[in-house]
């Protein structure tokens, strides 16, 4: 304490020494300077020259009420400070900061910062501080700081809403015959009891697996015996059959049959077991086998129930259909598959191969996976973000299934990380492959090719010069190629159809394989090619794991992967090539040499192999945790932040409250982090939330065909594609497809019901080939359609006749708040400058379209907001997929509203939206969407409500608005919205005539002081902001029409500084110095006293 008053008296005494000069350091906006001079350091914000140290927190703004960025002052005839000095300074500010308990940040938004913000940058580093520059604002803080900050950012969205008064009158008088008819009926929805009946119906509604389990218990054990023994009748005489003799041979061959007994032991003495081997050991086919196989020679085979879990949907449906040929059985009968949205099983089914989504599903309603004796967990090493979910639930489901036997099975020898996991549970390494993939020394021309490599890009020419080099010199076998990302697997294909020899289908085979592909296609890879012609297929890293392509010989590693990283403090995901890891690069080399010898060509020099990380990062801490917490909010776990503390390698807390707050503003939580009835049903529907959420409304609000072609389209890749050599002409095809309505999600609609046209005609190749289509990714929005009209039917929120469903589709307005109340929160400001738009959005800032959006090539956009359901960052942050929409419908079906400090004010987004209006405007907005809101409510918990016919006129209503809105009002910059102005009425400065001018130069010449001076800024919103400047102090008034009123504004709120009085009911007991103002009208006091007295 005795320091820091220390501190202060050499600054006072620094100030003394100026002899009043207006020293930049010294110069303030408001009265914080005096009050920093005057108080001691326990002060709990401390101000100088800019500064404001204070708590974090978006009502926490630098209390100043001019902003640099507005007005920038002339103080060309001051002497500058040094940096020394400043520097100086800022490290007794930070020393104080690091010092306090409460203050979490320094705020400045002195000129002088900005010019030393390297210098203050670095000094904080070396203090253990983190330090930004945000526009023209420098903070020093004790945690780290995201790229934007909106409550530093004076120009961010702040709208005055503006609606025809007829159309407001109409709303208002629809709205009130519905209120009037609600309490005529007010007994209506009282009875909810079948409502949560539903849900809970809803939330068990997965099917019995064995039918069966009706019957009494002893006739279900000798049909199960029985059962068993003509399983076993039936694999013997497989074994002993010519086919099946052969394919044992086979069996036996591969390296994990060596260690069948061994596992067979340990499987049964051990509840968790890690078995690790290199790829192509047999780990994936055969031990689910040995298991299936020695329970039915036991006689036990139609009691046993093994689930083998799988990363990807095609590894899951290829291994069962291995699996099954093995056995000499037909898919679905012993052995079967399930993935999202298809399967292939029957009631005889004990082996299922599926996604890890799908056992997550399962135990959604059958916690306790009853039935179930053995579960394999596939693929670990890759540490995807359900199979850590799914080992978090299933270590809590042991301890209640003591009979239950769990074999986790890795591709690496990172064993003893899951071993550790469960307790220290037993782990089992089987041997390398037979067949081992060589490296060859690098050829000349390929030397020359590495002299010309660069490590940003992925080298096209130098995959061309390979694939030529092994069609015209290498033995026969099919060529794996690893690309990045459908972009580049298309930009190559194209490339290699030009060239004479690669392009020629005679000669050679071009397939693709990506994620995003119908199943159909997916499979191609698998297929034989013609005699003498060699296959070439072009995938991601969806090939590296658990797909065998038999014929596969050489394999072409470009060393990259996209893969998805997410930044929690920014709360941007980044979807970006990055270099793949060690183990990776491994898994690669494996696909070679499966059934014969093969050769891995990568792509990199060795020493970039060298740097790689040895294994990936896992998935659950780099990306967004949304659709996870709510599947895990799902399991009735009390805390989502406690169940992923339990991971084997737990999420930042950061990113787990990012999700449960995005889940929170979308309805799917309350407040106490339990489900919503909206919630329930996000959690049935296999889609992100977001667009889950877009969906039930478009079935709520019947307009559900299109809602349901844009979710269909948002869950798989872009349908328009953008060749590199026509971008030009790929977007103006697309852009046809906009019709001038600003949108892409309608655009993606005219051109699905396009291609559907086209397919009746049978010109749908023409079709796409015309408009720069994919035909694959419209197949494959056509079944994803089917299959989530199937769920909500099912659900009970689709009608069965399609044109009830769609009675309102044709409301485009209505669609596009359908389309808002999904993608919100994520949202865009258009705000129109001289020749260009600014998009801004509030966790990035400054955002840009991206290229191939609609809405990248218009020059003005009518709407004042864009939504949008993705944005990615690359160098800058990029917005993809939007669409415009007006203030009505933002209002209306964005996020939650708050009243604002004035009348007419309402706030979105904790404060970063401001919008202003008249206030009998603001009470119908709120009151139609409290009305709207409650409405839904009660459609989500009794389905078969009609809210259509009990809510006629509010629906009604909400129609009117979203398409009346004409988007009249206009965005506002510099509004006071964060305070309320202080206790005082300034219009005592004004009453009787007063000019406030006039006042305060009266007030100073009396004080001995000069003059005040005023300067005048002209603003972007065609206004006038002032400022008065006396004693090195600066007041400035708010924006007005004309110069003379801004002015006098000025001089009103240096007038209510100089006029303010502390508290009469200040503590006696309190020591810190009296209100500097109080002195000061003790001085002018006793100054007009004495002239009383001496006249």
């Amino acid at each position: 304490m005795r320091s820091s008053r220390a501190a202060v008296g050499l600054l006072l005494k620094a100030v003394s020494n100026k002899n009043n000069a207006c020293y930049p350091f010294y110069r303030t906006h408001t009265r914080y300077l005096a009050l920093l001079l005057l108080h001691s350091s326990s002060s709990s914000s401390i101000s100088n020259g800019g500064f404001l140290v204070s708590k974090r927190g978006f009502c926490g703004y630098a209390a100043e009420q001019f902003s640099d960025d507005e007005y920038e002052c002339d103080f060309e005839g001051q002497k500058a400070s040094s940096s020394v000095a400043n520097i100086d300074e800022w490290k007794w500010k930070m020393s104080l900061l690091l010092r306090s308990e409460k203050d979490q940040e320094i705020v400045s938004r002195d000129k002088r910062d900005r010019r030393d913000y390297e210098q203050i940058s670095n000094l904080a580093k070396r203090m253990g501080l983190y330090c930004e520059i945000y526009g023209k604002v420098v903070v020093a803080s004790k945690i780290p700081l995201p790229n934007y900050r909106p409550d530093l950012d004076d120009k961010r969205p702040q709208r005055e809403v503006v609606i025809p008064l007829g159309l407001q009158r109409r709303v208002e008088g629809l709205l009130q015959e519905h209120l009037d008819r609600v309490r005529l009926n007010s007994g209506k929805f009282t009875d909810n009891r079948g409502d949560s009946e539903h849900l809970d119906q809803l939330e068990n509604a997965i099917p019995d697996e064995n039918a069966d389990s009706l019957l009494d218990g002893s006739v279900m054990e000798k049909v199960l015996q029985r059962r068993s023994l003509r399983m076993r009748n039936m694999q013997r005489a497989w074994q002993e059959s010519p086919e099946g003799k052969k394919m044992l041979d086979f069996r036996k061959s591969l390296p994990a049959f060596k260690e069948n007994e061994r596992l067979l032991q340990a499987i049964a003495q051990n509840q968790v077991i890690v078995i690790s081997g290199e790829t192509g050991c047999g780990k994936t086919t055969q031990l689910p086998q040995y298991i299936l196989e020695s329970e039915i020679e036991s006689g036990r085979g139609a009691f046993c129930s093994i689930i083998c879990t799988q990363p990807r949907r095609i590894s899951a449906m290829a291994v069962a259909e291995r699996v099954s040929a093995e056995r000499g059985e037909p898919l679905g009968e012993t052995v079967g598959y399930k993935v999202r949205l298809e399967g292939m099983k029957g009631k005889n089914t004990h082996l299922l191969f599926c996604t890890s989504g799908i056992l997550l599903r399962r135990l959604l309603s059958d916690r306790n996976l009853n039935g179930i004796t053995h579960v394999f967990v596939d693929e670990i090493h890759e540490r995807g973000m359900n199979e850590d979910f799914l080992l978090i639930v299933l270590k809590d489901l042991l301890p209640r299934r003591r009979d239950l036997r769990l074999v986790l099975m890795s591709a690496t020898l990172n064993a003893e990380l899951f071993s550790n996991y469960f307790g220290g549970a037993p782990t089992i390494h089987i041997p390398d492959a037979l067949n081992k993939s060589s490296f060859e020394s690098y050829s000349p021309r390929a030397r020359d090719s590495l002299s010309c490599w660069t490590p940003d890009c992925i080298g096209f020419n130098l995959i061309e010069a390979v694939l030529c080099h092994i069609c015209r010199k290498e033995r026969p076998g099919a060529v794996l190629v690893f690309m990045t990302g459908w972009e580049d697997i298309s930009c190559l294909r194209d490339q290699l159809k030009a060239h004479p020899l690669l392009g020629d289908p005679n000669r050679v085979l071009l397939i693709t394989c990506h994620g995003s592909m119908a199943t159909s296609e997916q499979k191609l890879i698998f297929g034989r090619p013609p005699p003498n012609v060699r296959k070439v297929v072009l995938a991601t890293n969806m090939a590296e794991a658990s797909i065998t392509i038999n014929d596969v010989v050489f394999v072409v590693d470009c060393g990259k992967a996209k893969e998805t990283s997410y930044d929690a403090l920014n709360n941007t995901p980044c979807l970006l090539p990055s270099w793949i890891s060690q183990a990776s690069a491994r898994q690669r080399r494996g696909r070679a040499g499966r059934v014969q010898p093969g050769e891995c060509f990568h792509l990199y020099p060795r020493c970039v192999y060298h740097a790689f990380a040895e294994y990936q990062l896992p998935e659950l801490l780099r990306t967004p945790l949304n659709s996870l917490c709510l599947q895990i909010k799902s399991l009735q776990v009390p805390s989502i932040g406690e169940f992923l503390s339990a991971a084997l390698q737990p999420p930042e807390p950061l990113a787990v409250q990012n999700a449960i707050g995005f889940l929170t503003s979308i309805g799917a939580l309350d407040d106490n982090e339990n489900l919503t009835s909206l919630g329930k049903y996000l959690s049935i529907l296999p889609v992100d939330p977001k667009l889950g959420k877009m969906l039930i409304m478009g079935a709520v609000f019947h307009c559900f065909d299109p809602v349901l072609t844009i979710v269909s389209g948002l869950s798989v890749r872009d349908p328009f594609l953008l060749p590199q050599d026509k971008k030009d002409l790929a977007g103006t095809a697309k852009s046809r497809f906009s019709a001038k309505d600003y949108s892409d999600h309608m655009a993606l609609v005219r051109a699905y019901e396009g291609w559907k046209d086209a397919e009746r005609e049978g010109s749908a190749y023409e079709y796409c080939w015309r408009n720069f289509l994919s035909a694959q990714t419209l197949q494959a929005i056509h079944s994803l359609r089917k299959q989530f009209n199937y769920i909500l039917r099912d659900a009970g929120l689709v009608d069965a006749d399609a044109s009830i469903n769609n009675k309102l589709s044709h409301n485009q307005s209505l669609v596009r708040a359908i389309i808002c109340s999904g993608l919100f929160p994520g949202i865009a400001s258009v705000v129109h400058r001289e020749t260009s738009m600014s998009f801004k959005t509030m966790d990035d800032g400054q955002v840009l379209l991206y290229a191939n959006s609609v809405n990248a090539r218009y020059q003005t956009i009518p709407y004042p907001w864009l939504v949008f359901g993705e944005k990615v960052k690359v160098n800058t942050v990029f917005i993809r997929d939007s669409t415009g929409v007006s203030d009505s419908i933002l209002i209306l079906f964005g996020g939650s509203l708050n009243h604002g400090v004035q009348a007419g004010h309402l706030r979105m987004l904790e404060g970063y939206i401001d919008f202003f209006m008249d206030p009998s405007l603001v009470d119908c907005y709120l009151k139609l969407k409290e009305e709207l809101n409650e409405l839904i409510q009660k459609k989500l918990q009794d389905p078969s409500l009609d809210i259509h016919k009990e809510g006629k006129y509010l629906m009604l209503a909400v129609q009117e608005l979203v398409s009346g809105d004409q988007c009249e009002g206009r965005f506002v910059f510099g509004r006071d919205s964060k305070r309320p102005k202080e206790s005082g009425d300034n219009s005592r400065f004004t009453k009787d005539g007063t000019n406030p001018k006039s006042l305060l130069q009266t007030l100073l010449m009396r004080a001995g002081h000069s003059p005040p001076k005023y300067k005048t800024k002209h603003l972007k919103s065609n206004e006038f902001r002032a400022l008065v400047e006396f004693k090195g102090m600066q007041f400035v008034g708010k924006p007005k029409k004309n110069k003379q009123l801004a002015e006098r504004d000025a001089a009103i709120e240096a007038l209510a500084w100089l006029t303010h009085t502390s508290d009469n009911s200040r503590d006696e007991e309190n020591n810190s110095p009296p209100d500097v103002t109080d002195n000061m009208l003790k001085l002018l006091g006793k100054r007009r006293r004495s002239k009383r007295q001496s006249g």
